[in-house]
């Protein structure tokens, strides 16, 4: 037989050869960023380009121009590009030392550098085009249309003008634009601690934590829900994307819920809003808080020390909501037979626990984020040894590199493709005009300063990834926030942070409500709703805590513990009003006072707290009343 011509038989060679041409690609990246973890980081653009070159050629190898996954070597034109990415990123880390010592535009360009920074910044954007689909390099090429037509545009939008050179200069070469912060930050902090999530997952400790999950939480009403809030929790932290999350955990949570009772609709949206949340838990954020920690020049530890609260109140609010769910249709839990046991699941995995406790650990002790989680992942694979088919042996430790190098691709692409953005504004000045815009609108108000951010935040993260939203909002709307109304810093950022997260579950674009709703069978935009009523309270929080931050934990430790104390009775509060239930069904009276009562607890302040509490205390008496009443009549 002629194997050459016979198709069957040649689509193998050509499919394993792809197959090791990725692998090798990936174990190189995340070799490359295993060895600065060990030996420190390169000088900033040799670090960053690097890094964001591997990412880019893990994209052309990896995903057709029509964003299909490619399981064959790339056609003809994508090796043209593969190469132009080698010339052209490749060149930056080639000769990083002579640009970062070069005297930005001052010493001129040459003609083959003005080419080759051309040629990368739209290999960049299709780079980001297929990985991430058309938002965020459409975004990026209205900025770099701005930089050659600001000059023709009236007003306040108007500026000097700038020349190609110039433009390419300091979006290119410098540390400006792509290889500026965001790019800095996802390859040193983040790519690390999503390598240490795929070697997580790899020992499977994910297993353990949802199980664990399960085992405590299966037997009460609505159980399963319950898990999947702490389970979706705890590996969204670790993955840092809400539709990773919910298409990996939510294949098993989901089913669970509809079994017990919980509608198709409700089940999507439960773990669409758990899977969101995991974003904002500390202490890893889904590494999000790195970049957070890097603008605002503040520990990392204490920006994830800063987010327990609110976490806390998102997850409660939810959790609650469940809560009363289940009262409501009148589910039980699982039957204990069903379920793992909580002791024989602590004796099989709590050794888990300790890479997840070594990265706490170290990061309150100062050690870098890289670090702490270069040890967590060294930790990992120790304690992967105490069983037999947790065991990371060489194939699984090479599968573990592999999955993190891809997993870190989207973001390394979002953050370098965001740079550009980042780089016009600087270049142009338009953040700043941009701020007297804002002004302008809102007229001196900071709640009318606050809802624009907030829709702009929405907006930005329903096309964007959660990263890439945020960054962009970083240079628009904190410096109006900080420097025009002194909003506390670490308020500003995590205002914009959270709408950003919050997008995936806000329609009409709410990525992760309709991940879920695909598993659940749901309508998609329905889910999506009831996922907006679940998380009501990350749409409340984010206020208060910029008019009040001892939710951030600013301020003297007896106004901290009030305003939890409070802000927790609140959330329940709004729980009830939600749900339509408390100490049972609620009327509407009754839930128009618990709202009351969650705004007024949830907004830290004596009065309102005073308002709050009468508020619920009046409903807490209607309905015990009521349950009297009931009682002494049947």
């Amino acid at each position: 037989m002629d194997t050459d011509n016979h198709p069957v038989m040649k689509k193998p060679r050509t499919t394993t050869t792809h197959t090791v041409l990725v692998r090798v690609t990936a174990w190189g990246m995340a070799a490359f960023h295993i060895y600065t973890g060990i030996f420190g980081i390169f000088e900033s653009i040799l670090q960053r380009s690097t890094h964001v070159c591997f990412a880019m050629l893990l994209v052309f190898l990896l995903i057709t121009p029509g964003r299909q996954k490619r399981t064959a070597l790339p056609p003809w034109y994508d090796w043209i590009i593969i190469g132009l990415v080698l010339a052209t990123v490749g060149g930056v880390m080639a000769d990083a030392s002579d640009i970062a010592s070069r005297y930005a535009y001052v010493t001129p360009l040459t003609r083959w550098q003005v080419i080759a920074g051309g040629g990368g910044i739209l290999l960049l954007l299709e780079a980001a085009r297929r990985s991430m689909g058309a938002a965020l390099p459409l975004i990026a090429v209205v900025f770099l249309l701005y930089v050659f037509i600001g000059p023709a545009l009236p007003g306040i939008l108007s500026h000097q003008g700038f020349s190609i050179m110039w433009a390419i200069d300091h979006i290119f070469y410098t540390t400006e634009g792509i290889w500026g912060i965001p790019a800095g930050v996802s390859a040193t902090f983040i790519v690390m601690f999503i390598i240490f999530a795929a070697f997580l997952e790899q020992s499977k400790g994910g297993d353990f934590f949802i199980d664990l999950a399960l085992g405590l939480f299966g037997t009460s009403r609505g159980g399963p829900a319950k898990a999947a809030i702490i389970a979706s929790g705890f590996m969204g932290m670790l993955s840092g994307s809400a539709v990773a999350n919910v298409v990996t955990t939510g294949t098993f949570t989901i089913p669970l819920m509809k079994r017990l009772g919980y509608g198709s609709r409700f089940a999507g949206a439960v773990e669409s809003v758990a899977s969101s949340g995991g974003q904002f838990m500390p202490p890893i954020m889904g590494a999000a808080a790195f970049i957070i920690a890097e603008f605002i020049g503040m520990p990392y530890i204490e920006v994830a020390a800063a987010a327990a609260i609110p976490a806390m109140l998102y997850y409660f609010s939810a959790f609650s909501i469940v809560h009363f769910e289940a009262l409501r249709i009148g589910l039980t839990g699982m039957p204990a037979d069903e379920l793992p046991r909580v002791r024989n699941t602590l004796i099989y995995g709590v050794q888990f626990v300790v890479p997840v406790g070594i990265l706490v650990y170290l990061l309150v002790q100062g050690q870098s984020p890289m670090r702490a989680g270069l040890w967590a992942i060294v930790t990992t694979i120790l304690v992967s040894f105490c069983r037999r088919n947790t065991r990371l042996g060489p194939r699984r430790i090479l599968t573990a590199l592999e999955s993190g190098a891809k997993g870190a691709v989207q973001v390394a692409i979002a953050c370098a493709t965001a740079g550009i953005i980042i780089g016009v504004l600087t270049l142009t000045g338009l953040g700043m005009r941009f701020n007297s815009i804002i002004l302008m609108i809102s007229q001196g108000s900071l709640i009318i300063t606050l809802v624009l951010t907030m829709i702009t935040s929405l907006i930005l993260g329903m096309g964007l990834p959660t990263v890439a939203a945020y960054i962009i909002q970083v240079s628009l709307t904190v410096p109006v926030l900080t420097q025009n109304f002194g909003v506390n810093p670490l308020a500003a950022h995590f205002f914009i942070f959270y709408f950003a997260i919050i997008s995936a579950i806000t329609p009409p674009v709410a990525l992760a409500a309709y991940a879920a709703a695909g598993i659940s069978g749901a309508d998609p935009l329905k889910t999506a709703v009831t996922a907006c009523r679940l998380g009501l309270a990350a749409f409340i929080v984010p206020y208060m805590f910029v008019f009040a931050p001892s939710l951030l934990l600013v301020g003297t430790p007896a106004k901290i513990a009030l305003a939890v104390i409070t802000s927790t009775a609140g959330v329940v509060a709004l729980a009830g009003a939600v749900v339509g239930w408390l100490l049972r069904q609620a009327v509407a009276f009754e839930r128009l006072l618990l709202l009351g009562a969650a705004i007024g607890l949830i907004k830290p302040g004596i009065w309102t707290d005073i308002a709050g509490a009468a508020l619920l205390a009046v409903v807490l008496a209607s309905q015990a009343l009521r349950g009297r009443r009931s009682a002494a009549a049947s």
